[in-house]
């Protein structure tokens, strides 16, 4: 009969994930974005970096002084700083993982086995320890040595063949990849702890960032495999749905989203005055819409040019059909929807950064660590293994 309890006990923060126990062997982006999900749900996250500091600390210095990936990145964590190739240091790496429920490393592919802590060390030593390893391609794969940063999995992946200009393919404007693999390691941690809690047993997950943008590519693959085309590059617009795109107006422009048959109907009655467009068998659904966007940008465009962007926000509104600005950085810093929380770092000062998706106004980040902050503290509350 499995142990149907996991007796993590909690602290008295309320928050669902105190009391548990995560060693990061991080850097970067990736590890650090699953990690810093779990610290913002109560979790106390060890963070091992090499003397230094590690590569992210030092990616820029924006925020004060601090780089602006690490202060996004690392809030509600311990930094320590230790020799993995030393003796000691192992021995105290071994004793945090015999308490740890979580581990999560981003080494190079390999570099923990060499330590010690192998998958079958883990599975012998550590038999509830849920341990992710995150590596740029499947260990099954004969991509399983290549090293992996996330433009350069973007483009493996196909990303960026399907994002730019028709002239000039173009990468994500931020970490994707990176981004994606830390929700996706995540996701598995959370996962793997349910089961744990049925089954009293940890598990050894691996995550690979090329398989996290594999997926986001499946509807540009399945169309190519079972559709046989290509999916283009279309900048702003939509590949596969029309019309969603910007439209210039007499004093700006403005994105554009229709996805049904009948929001197509309303916006040519109610916005172009064109209902005839609607009427057409050549438009008839969203596929010939596709199939003749050169057609139909000549007869959308005028209708949207001869308007303000006033105008064309009261007729889309008026008509339900979707809009948006393009914002810039400048407008994003002043968006009416943002909302900002304050971030404290190493050394006391607070920022502003964007309130994680799901976390009320009463979230309270943990403070961005100093290099090796907790290192000697962490020595004498695991001394003796």
């Amino acid at each position: 009969m499995p142990d149907q309890t996991d007796p993590i006990p909690r602290a008295m923060s309320g928050k669902p994930l105190a009391g548990l126990l995560v060693v990061a062997l991080e850097q970067a982006v990736a590890a650090p974005l699953c990690t810093v999900r779990l610290a913002d749900a109560g979790a106390r996250v060890i963070k091992i970096e090499r003397a230094g500091g590690e590569t992210a600390r030092h990616y820029d210095a924006a925020v004060l002084g601090t780089s602006a990936y690490f202060a996004w990145l690392n809030r509600g964590k311990e930094s320590a700083v230790l020799d993995l190739k030393a003796e000691a240091d192992l021995a105290l790496l071994r004793a945090l993982l015999a308490r740890a429920d979580v581990l999560v490393q981003n080494l190079v592919p390999g570099a923990l086995a060499r330590m010690g802590p192998s998958p079958e060390v883990i599975a012998r030593d550590y038999p509830r320890l849920i341990a992710v390893s995150i590596n740029g391609y499947g260990q099954d794969t004969p991509y399983a040595g290549m090293r992996a940063y996330d433009m350069l999995v973007q483009a493996e992946s196909g990303i960026c063949a399907v994002t730019g200009t028709p002239e000039t393919p173009s990468k994500i404007g931020v970490s994707a990849a990176d981004i994606a693999t830390g929700m996706n390691a995540h996701a598995a941690v959370l996962e793997a702890l349910i089961a744990r809690g049925q089954t009293g047993r940890g598990a050894q997950i691996e995550i690979a960032m090329f398989d996290g943008m594999a997926e986001w590519m499946s509807v540009p693959l399945l169309h190519r495999t079972y559709g046989g085309r290509d999916t283009g590059r279309h900048g702003l617009s939509h590949a596969s749905i029309y019309p969603y795109r910007p439209f210039a107006c007499a004093d700006g422009s403005l994105i554009v989203a229709t996805q049904t048959n009948a929001e197509w109907a309303r916006l040519c009655k109610g916005v172009l005055e064109r209902p005839d467009l609607a009427q057409d068998p050549a438009y008839a659904s969203n596929a010939l819409r596709v199939e003749n966007r050169a057609r139909l940008d000549a007869e959308v465009e005028p209708g949207f040019a001869a308007l303000t962007t006033a105008e064309a926000i009261a007729r889309l509104d008026a008509a339900g059909i979707a809009w948006s600005r393009y914002s810039t950085l400048a407008d994003l810093e002043v968006h009416p929807a943002l909302r900002l929380m304050p971030v404290t770092l190493a050394d006391g000062r607070a920022v502003s950064m964007p309130r994680p998706a799901g976390r009320g106004a009463d979230f309270a980040p943990g403070p961005v660590p100093g290099l090796g902050a907790a290192t000697e503290a962490l020595r004498r509350e695991f001394a003796g293994g």
